[in-house]
């Protein structure tokens, strides 16, 4: 009885794993993980509540690869890794906390005086916009062959390679374009 119990389970799951193809996101377990991790200021609170709550893992895990990465693969979106309507406070580089939801075509950022941006996706045009007191502006295009149109300030457009040296090339050409815009 054991010896074909061991047979069916090893058939399915060789089965899900050669006929999934799907690596996933993994949403519900990162969910935990990121919980776990953030449970406390403390690592060694953390690691002895990571060691208590342990078969949570191989549960949510389990789920995650048999049921929602499945979900995931199928559907092009797993359900627990959306974060649509989710808001998280966020330290910017200027020591202030913004408020950032995530919105179903982008984020909306509150300042704490109460103004608010938003980034926007086009799925049409795949490109992303700031907008903000109700003005409007494009900031980048995706193109087909991989590579990116950047807007600068001036309305110049550049297009770069999505690496570290198109990120370089747009960095140096905003520093440009504000030191001439400057004069």
């Amino acid at each position: 009885m054991f010896k074909k119990s061991l047979k069916t389970i090893v058939l399915f799951l060789s089965a899900t794993i050669l006929f999934n193809s799907c690596i996933g996101s993994f949403g519900l377990f990162n969910k935990l993980l990121g919980w776990n991790q953030n449970v406390s200021g403390s690592k060694f609170l953390n690691e002895l509540l990571f060691i208590l709550i342990s078969p949570a893992y191989a549960v949510v895990g389990v789920v995650d690869l048999f049921v929602l990465n499945t979900v995931e693969f199928w559907s092009g979106s797993n359900p627990m890794a959306s974060n649509v309507g989710k808001t998280e406070n966020v330290m910017g580089s200027d020591g202030v906390i913004y408020a950032v939801t995530t919105l179903e075509d982008g984020y909306k950022i509150a300042k704490p005086d109460g103004n608010e941006v938003f980034f926007v996706y086009d799925e049409k045009d795949n490109s992303w916009s700031v907008k903000a007191e109700n003005e409007e502006k494009k900031l980048v295009k995706i193109n087909d062959d991989g590579t990116v149109d950047a807007i600068l300030e001036t309305g110049n457009v550049i297009t770069v390679s999505q690496n570290a040296e198109g990120l370089e090339t747009v960095q140096n050409a905003v520093a440009t374009d504000f030191f001439y815009a400057a004069r």
